[in-house]
């Protein structure tokens, strides 16, 4: 085991939703997102701060509930608590669920001695009269212990001073006992073992039998269990355990739950023995089998009509703002004699792409997203999986699919990335190659342009509304297919039993408002937008290109469109939209633009400032309400777009799973369309 650098290093751990990423953001300036739910960080994210002179390398571990890993991010977190030569192990508790939390400490007090125990969320313990003894947990545990409120950045001057002094006074933590054969048992197993670090712990993880854990230990400590003075003493403290008819894995679990709550109890002080109450009485509500899913899709409702209602003045603005500085630009490129091909591609087809794409899509990015990141603070996305958890279930999958799903909302990329907190490899596949069921937020502007103009008209102060409507139906189908998809693939290629669903209800908190417009703009709106803008540009050249440069009497654009005409018509669309939705692969967000370019008479990129004129454009050139729907829904389900590809490539290490994930719903768009055009056309 060897140190990563000559920094003091430092590992941040704790249960799920303790507040350790906040912790990590708060002592090195960097920005990790935060989310007020269970398994939000999967992998080691690290940084650095500088106290008195030295240099801190700290790690923010995956949440865990246990050193006996059970899921990917499990194995992580357990991994480097067990076998990286760090300097100091922060714990993080939260103070309102001391009990539960300390389960884990004293699991990681048997590995290790160098520890400092963070008690966070005082600020809301305080608020419902809960109260820790921290001087008297120091003295019980004989561990330095801080008391934070790291939202709001109270105790980190403190926590740091503490994790200094730990780097160089080592103190020996407290070791739980067990009952007497169990004790018996651990002693035999340590007299047999040669010089090595953490013999306790290494003999009772050699009882407890975890294949996975002992195979590190071996490989990490140099160890042969194999050799017969150490396998017969494994043999003989077996038996002792068997001779005295103890239940080795119950037993210990047992007296750790015992312990953590003898010492919570003697640390813990409140004056209001009901301050759960509140709290469960809205998760009667939120999480009921009758009242929650319909209160999910009304908070759904709300966050969209908000969207759209909200979205319409600012894309007017940037629209009109973005188009008028063309002229300029154009006039500048020629005073500066840019050659007049380039000129014509950079504005009549770069520059028009962007004015699309930022006008469009900035607007509703702003509202949605600080919208959605509420109910993550809110503590609610959880609640979303609990609601699904018996469809998913049914599905033979795993109901923190649902939360997944919900990341999706925001970027498919992101929603495939989450799927680490799904603990089955086989569930977490089918989470990953269903994912882009569920519109990103690169769809949204596209589907509520094309319901507008085709299945609500312009007139009505029920516009909006109507409009929210038809999005959530069309959310509402991808939701059906993630389900259908979901259980075709669990009675084929991944079949198999849905695992156990084990996820914690954080409590509610209350926002914070200042933080959640920063973050969501910065690390989700402008995040999104810059990937969309570098896909944009590149797009916007290679379609003008193709627009004008001319093989025979015809285009390239027109050659390319004339060869998909045929697959197009079958499906109710034509070979123009069938083009843009290729060329959109890098990024749904331009698809719209891309056929209007299509569509072109004179080779640009047509300026429309509203949506009538795009309805007119379309309608010109063949669009139907047949047309509309068929473009709505294979917007909808078709393949992901490259990020997500690259995405699941990294995810799954696989090339059959990413080929999958294209060709699954590209097929399922293909057979929908083709079936919902012959309807059409049957019903005349």
């Amino acid at each position: 085991m060897k140190k990563l650098k000559d920094n003091k290093i430092i590992a941040l751990a704790g249960n799920p939703n303790v507040g350790k990423s906040t912790i990590f953001n708060a002592l090195t300036g960097m920005h990790q997102h935060t989310g007020n739910w269970p398994g939000k960080t999967v992998s080691n994210a690290s940084g650095f701060y500088k106290y008195n002179g030295s240099e801190y390398k700290i790690y923010d571990l995956p949440g865990v509930y246990s050193i006996y890993a059970q899921s990917e991010e499990e194995y992580v977190a357990r991994d480097f608590i067990c076998f990286n030569d760090k300097d100091v192990t922060i714990i993080v508790c939260d103070a309102m669920h001391l009990m539960r939390n300390l389960n884990l400490v004293l699991q990681i007090c048997e590995i290790t001695n160098n520890v400092v125990l963070c008690v966070n969320l005082l600020d809301e313990a305080k608020k419902n009269d809960v109260f820790i003894d921290l001087e008297k947990l120091s003295t019980l545990l004989n561990v330095s212990v801080v008391g934070t409120s790291a939202r709001s950045k109270v105790g980190l001057d403190k926590l740091k001073k503490e994790v200094c002094k730990s780097v160089h006074i080592k103190k020996e933590c407290y070791k739980i006992k067990y009952s007497k054969p169990i004790e018996n048992a651990i002693k035999l197993i340590e007299e047999k073992l040669p010089q090595v670090e953490n013999k306790r712990w290494i003999a009772i993880s050699i009882l407890r039998g975890d294949k996975t854990l002992l195979d590190k230990i071996c490989e990490n400590y140099n160890l042969d269990l194999n050799i017969k003075t150490v396998k017969t003493a494994i043999n003989e403290a077996k038996q002792l355990i068997s001779d005295n008819n103890i239940l080795l894995e119950e037993s210990i679990v047992k007296t750790i739950n015992d312990k953590s709550s003898e010492i919570s109890n003697k640390v813990t002080k409140t004056s209001n023995n009901n301050y759960n109450k509140r709290q469960d009485k809205i998760d009667n509500i939120l999480t009921n089998k009758i009242t929650g899913i319909p209160i999910m899709i009304l908070l759904f409702f709300l966050i969209f009509w908000l969207t759209i209602v909200g979205s319409n003045y600012p894309s007017d603005f940037l629209h009109n703002l973005l188009f008028s500085f063309e002229e300029k630009i154009y006039n500048f490129l020629g005073i500066l004699h840019v050659n007049y091909f380039f000129k014509e591609m950079l504005i009549h087809g770069v520059y028009r792409v962007l004015a699309w794409v930022v006008s469009v899509m900035l607007p509703p990015m702003a509202i949605f997203f600080p919208l959605f990141t509420i109910l993550e603070d809110l503590g609610y996305l959880p609640r979303i999986a609990f609601n699904l958890d018996g469809l998913f279930k049914k599905c033979a999958t795993c109901g923190k699919q649902a939360l997944t799903m919900a990341m999706g909302f925001g970027c498919n990329a992101v929603g495939v990335s989450g799927c680490r907190i799904i603990d089955s490899p086989r569930e977490r596949i089918i989470a990953i190659l269903t994912n882009s069921f569920i519109p990103c937020n690169g769809r949204f502007p596209t589907l509520i342009a094309i319901s507008t103009m085709f299945l609500i008209g312009f007139n009505g102060h029920m516009k909006s509304i109507l409009s929210v409507i038809i999005l959530l139906i069309v959310i509402g189908i991808g939701i059906f297919m993630t389900f259908l998809v979901s259980k075709i693939l669990s009675k084929t290629i991944l079949k198999g039993l849905p695992s156990s669903f084990v996820l914690e209800l954080p409590p509610y908190r209350s926002p914070q408002i200042g933080k959640i417009i920063v973050r969501s703009i910065f690390d989700r709106t402008l995040f999104v937008l810059g990937r969309a803008i570098k896909v944009a540009i590149p797009a916007g050249a290679v379609i003008w290109l193709f627009a004008n440069i001319q093989i025979g009497d015809s285009s390239i654009l027109s050659i390319l469109s004339n060869m998909l005409d045929p697959i197009g018509n079958i499906m109710g669309l034509d070979g123009v939209i069938m083009l843009a939705f290729i060329l959109s692969f890098p990024a749904n967000e331009i698809l719209i633009p891309l056929v209007i370019m299509g569509y072109m008479s004179n080779s640009n990129l047509v300026d429309v400032s509203s949506l009538y004129e795009l309805k007119q454009i379309f309608i010109n050139n063949g669009w139907t309400l047949t047309t509309a729907v068929c473009f709505m829904i294979f917007s909808l389900i078709h393949w992901p777009c490259s990020t997500t590809c690259l995405t699941i490539k990294k995810e799954t290490n696989s090339l059959k799973w990413t080929v999958l994930s294209i060709v699954i719903p590209a097929i399922c768009g293909f057979i929908i369309c083709v079936f919902v055009n012959a309807l059409f056309r049957l019903l005349g």
